[in-house]
């Protein structure tokens, strides 16, 4: 069954339509909400045959494969692509770990081969510059409007007052700070900063961020924390 996604927000410039093929169900899931959250229009597909009708009907910046599909493998899906001369960039995922099938996946056209299992945040990474997009250098002091971050020394003040910060609090913040009006997804952010997967039946993110908020933003008029519907949270200053 085909299912489709629309984000919205800051985080892409231009919105990018990625096909997943996986037969898993939760990682198609789990791949269409991320990417969603992070502003791509992501189409799933459970088979090699239903991507493949996909891939020839609609214009798609990027594929995310599976190689062990029930009804063809990622291979041959990845050959008659380029066979019939399709340029969408293509990125496989894949149990399989050895040089040889790493290999065996470039030199059929793949742009990259993540092994799995693998972290959201590398997955991303990876797409982002098959999509030629420069990753970002992290200056030590952060500022947003009147916050004032510390990376080095986690200290936090806002208005020359001191924050009384967790770790935690203070690693959510500084993740946000540091790219200002970028929306992050909670799948993003709970692999980010607790180092796991997202798990949709846990409010671990929201938590926090309601804890930074009392701390943040509620003693100040000027708001800086953000909720994007349907997509995550964000640093802004308005």
């Amino acid at each position: 069954m085909l299912r489709l996604a629309l984000g919205f927000g800051k985080v892409a410039p231009t919105t990018m339509k990625i096909l997943v093929i996986e037969d898993a169900e939760k990682t198609a899931a789990y791949l269409k909400k991320g990417l969603s959250e992070h502003g791509y229009v992501v189409d799933v597909s459970h088979t090699a045959e239903e991507g493949l009708y996909l891939a020839s009907q609609f214009d798609y910046g990027l594929l995310v494969l599976d190689v062990m599909l029930p009804d063809r493998d990622g291979w041959s899906v990845l050959t008659e692509l380029r066979r019939n001369h399709s340029t969408m960039r293509i990125l496989l995922l894949s149990a399989l770990s050895s040089v040889a099938d790493k290999v065996k996946g470039l030199r059929l056209g793949a742009d990259d081969y993540l092994v799995k299992p693998f972290a959201f945040s590398e997955l991303l990474a990876r797409i982002n510059s098959i999509l030629g997009r420069q990753p970002m250098r992290h200056p030590e002091i952060v500022r947003v409007a009147d916050l004032e971050l510390d990376v080095v020394r986690h200290k936090a003040a806002r208005a020359g007052q001191r924050l009384d910060l967790t770790l935690k609090e203070f690693q959510l913040l500084a993740l946000m700070a540091r790219r200002p009006s970028e929306v992050f997804s909670r799948a993003l952010i709970s692999e980010q900063i607790w180092d796991v997967n997202f798990d949709s039946n846990t409010n671990v993110v929201d938590v926090h961020i309601r804890r930074l908020r009392s701390k943040v933003d509620d003693p100040f008029e000027r708001k800086l924390i953000y909720t994007v519907r349907g997509m995550g949270y964000m640093v802004e200053e308005r």
